[in-house]
């Protein structure tokens, strides 16, 4: 086992995860939609970003599957992420007048 890349893998899941807390935190209290996708999005990426290695060392996957299953559930993350930055906005929520 590599200390480094463990401790490497954990700073980056605990930053996902206060990402998704904070955005979670924006959603309760402002009860805003894509606060919601973007902690969704956040939470899979940042369980993607350690997946592999525990799919590959724990689980016993071949490197190729346990690659292609972090793949996927960082891209879904971006996706979500995506959808709440251009999905399709409440009424009024634009912020403009309707000219």
């Amino acid at each position: 086992m590599h200390l480094e890349l463990v401790v490497a893998k954990l700073v980056t899941v605990g930053l996902g995860l206060l990402i998704t807390y904070q955005a979670y935190r924006g959603y309760r209290t402002y009860g805003s939609e894509p606060m919601r996708y973007v902690a969704v999005g956040f939470l899979f990426i940042s369980v993607g970003s350690v997946v592999e290695g525990i799919l590959f060392d724990v689980v016993g996957l071949s490197i190729f599957l346990a690659g292609s299953i972090q793949t996927a559930l960082v891209a879904i993350g971006m996706l979500v992420i995506l959808y709440s930055l251009y999905g399709q906005m409440p009424a009024g929520a634009d912020g403009g007048d309707d000219r």
